[in-house]
């Protein structure tokens, strides 16, 4: 069923958005680039449409699997790019292999594997992101910072993966003043360790960064923030 979007709230999200881009300019560098991806977990398809055919925001993240097929087909996929941004169950990438152009939350060897298998059944090469743990908290995805160097490597074996960059989650219980700690982490090994590891990466993305959080993360070196309360509102949980 579709949604009717009302005029007040179209003229929000518009205001949103003029307002976190200019944000986005006076956080980051001179010469940097930043992407602007909208997370549009819960926001019906007509919102997201909007956003990207009206406003002109190109990159767009699902959260959730069911949630991405069940509104793919009311999606204006005209040069938008549809990112998978959650946790991913290995046994729901065939779903979105075909649909998605990264997948930011890569984060086990068998994750892997089965992204490069049904890569390789669409002969195409999926550009991926490694989630890093960088709080090292219990029960969340993400490789263990110590053990980064050698997931890169082991992850160079995929001839159907692209190592695209790092992807970051700051802990839950941090408060904003200990947002900067974690980036600057992230930043470094970003820096310091994906190079070494993922020679001749075609505009290395470093996606860190949510709502309350994304001026800090791009003073850190963020290149992408991803945004979904800031712009669409409190997510209206069925």
């Amino acid at each position: 069923m579709k949604t009717k979007l009302s005029s007040e709230y179209k003229a929000s999200i518009a205001e949103n958005i003029s307002d976190i881009k200019r944000r986005i300019e006076q956080a980051k560098k001179q010469d940097s680039e930043v992407t602007l991806l909208l997370a549009t977990k819960t926001v019906p398809a007509e919102a997201v449409n909007y956003a990207t055919q009206e406003l002109g925001v190109r990159d767009i993240g699902e959260n959730r699997v069911q949630e991405l097929l069940s509104k793919y087909d009311e999606l204006e996929k005209e040069n938008v790019n549809i990112h998978f941004i959650g946790s991913l169950q290995t046994n729901k990438v065939k779903y979105i292999i075909d649909k998605v152009c990264m997948i930011h939350s890569v984060d086990s060897l068998k994750l892997a594997a089965e992204i490069d298998r049904q890569a390789k059944k669409h002969n195409k090469v999926m550009d991926i992101l490694v989630e890093i743990n960088i709080g090292e908290e219990e029960n969340k995805g993400g490789i263990a910072p110590d053990e980064l160097e050698d997931f890169l490597e082991k992850l160079t074996a995929f001839e159907h993966l692209r190592v695209r960059g790092l992807m970051t989650i700051a802990p839950f219980w941090c408060e904003k003043a200990d947002y900067q700690k974690y980036f600057a982490k992230t930043y470094q090994f970003f820096i310091d360790i994906l190079p070494k590891k993922i020679h001749n990466i075609y505009k290395p993305v470093l996606s860190m960064g949510m709502s309350d959080s994304f001026e800090t993360a791009i003073e850190c070196g963020s290149t992408l923030v991803r945004l979904g309360t800031v712009v669409f509102g409190h997510r209206q949980y069925k």
